[in-house]
């Protein structure tokens, strides 16, 4: 029994040996409020497409397309080349074809009405030796009549609001027709040649439609009489007048049609 008991003892004194031998695992260090906590990752930047803003073009000049113009005319007139000058009276009227904002094409006719007056001594383009005044030192009376049918081109500024100033450039066919008496007989001459105008004015804008225009042209003739050879008469003429000038209309958009009334 002491035998058995001595084993147990033993045995019980090997294990207390052993247990107390053991390794004992450290325990884990908790975490310290001083350590700062890892940074978070960055989110990634997607890149966003920018918009270039272009400006906006400048709206387009309006203009009229077709521009009728009709007013009254005074001339100053050597066309007889007698170096006598007639102030005639008469009328002016063309019609425009605007291609654009500053070039158009012209179609101009006229006519001038006067008296002009030839040295008796030089009686040309009328028949010499006829008495047309008493002493040939004087001058006589020729009934005159004055027309012209041009074509050209008008050069335009469309800047303002108002003022409209514009030049031309015309070419065509003009004539020229006298009448004297001399001895109870009425004597007739007519004279035809090419006619040239460059001068230009001002438009005055009274309504979309309508405005008021003022210009001063030089005119040079080329009349060429039976009795004398092709010569060239230097003249000058002032015009006033109405202008009609086409409307542009407002086109109407869906937006206007589906706008309720107020």
């Amino acid at each position: 029994m002491r035998k058995y008991l001595g084993v147990l003892v033993g045995v019980a004194a090997l294990c207390v040996i052993s247990w107390a031998q053991a390794p004992t695992q450290a325990p884990t260090p908790a975490p310290t409020t001083d350590q700062a906590p890892a940074p978070a990752p960055a989110p990634e930047t997607v890149p966003i497409p920018t918009q270039t803003r272009t400006a906006n073009p400048a709206p387009p000049v309006q203009f009229p397309r077709f521009e009728l113009f009709a007013g009254g005319s005074y001339a100053e007139a050597g066309l007889f080349n007698a170096g006598h000058w007639a102030g005639l009276s008469g009328w002016d009227a063309s019609l425009a074809l605007n291609a654009t904002s500053w070039l158009g094409f012209v179609v101009e006719g006229g006519q001038y009405f006067g008296t002009s007056k030839i040295p008796g001594a030089a009686p040309a383009p009328f028949p010499p030796g006829q008495t047309f005044c008493g002493t040939p030192s004087c001058t006589f009376n020729v009934t005159t009549r004055e027309y012209n049918f041009l074509f050209g081109a008008q050069f335009s500024r469309r800047k303002y609001e108002r003022w409209t100033p514009f030049g031309e450039l015309l070419y065509g066919h003009q004539g020229t027709r006298g009448e004297a008496s001399a001895g109870g007989e009425t004597f007739k001459e007519v004279g035809t040649g090419r006619a040239v105008v460059a001068g230009g004015g001002i438009d005055y804008k009274i309504s979309p439609r309508f405005a008021l225009r003022l210009k001063a042209d030089y005119l040079q003739t080329g009349s060429q009489f039976p009795t004398f050879a092709k010569k060239n008469q230097d003249n000058f003429r002032f015009s006033v007048g109405i202008v009609i000038r086409s409307v542009h209309k407002k086109k109407r958009k869906l937006e206007d049609e589906t706008q309720p009334e107020p």
